[in-house]
């Protein structure tokens, strides 16, 4: 295809509207379809990147192969596309400001004045334009963060609007996602929060091609008539987007409003071809329809914010899916973990899982949760922090080394157990200096994440700056905690097992970022089906006791 064509997402009238899931749902269509199609984000704060950000001001990080910290809106690009997403995928504010600030130190400016228009949005022309570029895709998804009418995003939309000038309507698109809200007092659903925010838009020089209205409700033919006169858009491309009971429901509801024969109708893109969305409907048939259920215990310290640990939550959702059950999340705050509290909060589950984090908080919480899950043999997976927390646990409790601990938590412990790594030591900056992206490890044989994996070397992504201390490795092994997935070139420790446990598995990187719905990842796989055989086999020991 000669010319790659641009939609751009746009936002009004209320954030967290879905405008991540609307760009994910088109984007499946349209690969379903045949098209090579990928979607970046536009975030309009000042931070470089998510990475120094707490999880409860944007929800997780998300991280790519090529070590790119990101919003979590890749994750959902990644978890519907079943592609890689990489540093071109996410740009910020701050990125594209340190950008044209190098280049006016270099002197490429020639002494000229710069300024917001044209340099800051030539910078994000070009940003928006690698990918297309790039020979890859035909049609490039740009999300942009935040709603019309923020200070933070104008830039973007003044870029969008001299971009799509250039390329023509043919070659680029406006989809503008406004929320229809109903009012219980009268009964009825109100289009003037949509008109206004249409209007924001278009006085910023930007008309929508195509409107996604998030509802309770469903639209009359009248509502979207009206909508569609007073937005200027066609009747067909007034698209509802009525709550679901999954994001997983939207490709199909998408697929029924029509959304992306109207996009490639506006894009004189061939539509000849119904979506192929067959293994996607058999991932949710077995969704919808499991045959049994279990109870995880998500345990971690940021709990409060469900987007905190989404990717992890998600990779449940796959993989309860891949074995027909329902996964019922229980978040338990690790600080609410005590000797007093654990048999109330986590003897009634079917299995745990120790969430990644940094810092001190919490930590004690966790080690408190391992050592439960250890000795009354529940199922137990222990992802980054989480599989740290284990080696912690296991040096203090079975080789009596009390005072273990990680460099993390106390600088000052004798005995550290997990230590910062070499490399982190003389770093000063926060920001983008951990190990990052996609390594390779190695699997053990007879281990039980070889058996999940299926093969002896894998690759997986980090997001850390300690690490295990080889230093106490013989000892470990020796007590029992047994070493199955090391990096080939470091030799880092990347997983440890307990081989006379059901299912107790920790591991130093993060599997949550690699499930997506047409490949569960193998770990959660295997962790769930340990979770049913531990349930199983609790209820039978149950009645035999009562």
């Amino acid at each position: 295809m000669a010319n790659t064509k641009y939609v751009f997402v746009t936002g009004g009238v209320s954030s967290s509207l879905g405008k991540g899931i609307i760009a994910a749902s088109l984007a499946k269509l349209l690969q379903a379809r045949g098209y090579r199609v990928t979607i970046q984000k536009l975030d309009p704060y000042i931070n470089v990147d998510p990475g120094t950000l707490n999880p409860y001001e944007h929800g997780e990080c998300y991280v790519t192969d090529d070590g790119a910290e990101t919003d979590l809106d890749l994750g959902h690009y990644e978890r519907f596309l079943n592609t890689p997403t990489s540093q071109a995928n996410n740009v910020t504010t701050g990125r594209i400001y340190q950008s044209v600030i190098q280049k006016e130190r270099r002197g490429e400016f020639l002494g000229k004045t710069v300024q917001v228009v044209p340099h800051i949005t030539n910078e994000i022309k070009e940003r928006i334009q690698i990918l297309g570029k790039s020979g890859n895709y035909d049609i490039v998804i740009t999300e942009i963060g935040g709603t019309v009418g923020d200070i933070e995003s104008l830039p973007y939309i003044e870029a969008v609007r001299q971009l799509k000038w250039e390329l023509g309507d043919a070659n680029a698109l406006v989809i503008h996602l406004t929320l229809i809200p109903y009012l219980s007092a009268a009964g009825e659903l109100k289009t003037k929060p949509t008109q206004h925010s249409v209007k924001t838009l278009m006085e910023s020089g930007i008309k929508a091609d195509i409107l996604v209205c998030r509802t309770e409700h469903e639209l009359s033919d009248d509502l979207r008539r009206k909508l569609a006169l007073f937005c200027n858009v066609r009747q067909e491309a007034v698209i509802e987007s009525i709550d679901a009971s999954t994001i997983y429901d939207v490709p199909n509801l998408m697929l029924e409003e029509g959304l992306d024969k109207v996009v490639l109708k506006q894009l004189l893109l061939q539509d000849d071809d119904e979506p192929n969305l067959e293994k996607w409907n058999d991932f949710l048939q077995r969704h919808k329809n499991p045959k049994c259920q279990v109870t995880i215990g998500l345990i971690g310290k940021y709990v409060e914010l469900q987007d905190s640990y989404k990717s992890i939550l998600e990779s449940f959702i796959h993989a309860g899916a891949e074995n027909e059950v329902k996964v019922n999340v229980v978040s338990i705050h690790s600080e609410y973990i005590t000797k007093d509290t654990i048999e109330n909060k986590i003897a009634h589950l079917d299995g745990i899982l120790v969430a990644p984090g940094f810092g001190e908080r919490g930590t004690e919480g966790k080690i408190k949760a391992v050592q439960y899950a250890r000795e009354n043999k529940l199922p137990f997976f222990g992802i980054c922090l989480g599989m740290q927390m284990a080696v912690i646990e296991y040096s203090r409790n079975v080789l009596g080394i009390k005072e273990a601990s990680s460099v993390e938590v106390d600088k000052n412990t004798p005995h550290p157990v997990i230590d910062i790594m070499e490399e982190q030591k003389s770093i000063t900056d926060m920001g983008g200096t951990m190990r990052l992206g996609s390594w390779d490890c190695e699997l053990m044989e007879n281990s039980k994440v070889l058996e999940a994996y299926g093969k002896s070397m894998i690759a997986e992504r980090h997001r850390h700056r300690y690490e295990y201390n080889n230093n106490y490795k013989e000892q470990l092994e020796k007590a029992g905690l047994r070493t199955t997935g090391i990096n080939p070139k470091t030799g880092l420790v990347e997983i440890v097992e307990i081989p006379d446990h059901p299912w107790f598995v920790g591991v130093q990187y993060h599997p949550e970022y690699k499930s997506t719905v047409a490949n569960p990842h193998p770990l959660f796989i295997a962790f769930i089906r340990a979770a049913v055989e531990y349930s199983k086999n609790d209820k039978s020991a149950k009645v035999s006791q009562g």
